[in-house]
């Protein structure tokens, strides 16, 4: 839930990186949880809540892929000052405890 993207966005801003957009949807459906950047990378960052790592991991379905890389390009399509910059696909993990596990390069697009 919210609070749990809020205790990911902190984690991530601690460690230097600007949230570019909380929540953000698309046109078409899709909805990305957090937009992180830094300077020469723009993070795209899911977060599962669950009771354990292992079970929200299992969460993130092919269709929901598709759907935030849909609204990913629609994201970078209205922020030209982004086109040259790299693109991560993180996967954050908060369980019932609130402990993070942040994967990124959890997933590819081409």
């Amino acid at each position: 839930g919210l609070a749990a993207e809020d205790q990911v966005a902190a984690r991530y801003q601690r460690n230097g990186t600007r949230i570019a957009a909380h929540r953000w949807r698309g046109r078409y459906g899709g909805e990305i949880d957090l937009i992180g950047r830094t300077d020469d990378t723009v993070i795209i960052i899911e977060v599962k809540r669950a009771r354990t790592h292992a079970w929200a991991a299992e969460r993130l379905t092919e269709r929901q892929m598709r759907r935030i890389c849909i609204s990913v390009e629609e994201w970078l399509a209205s922020h030209p000052d982004c086109a040259n910059l790299n693109v991560r696909f993180d996967f954050a993990l908060v369980d019932a405890q609130g402990a993070i596990e942040i994967l990124e390069n959890a997933y590819y697009t081409e």
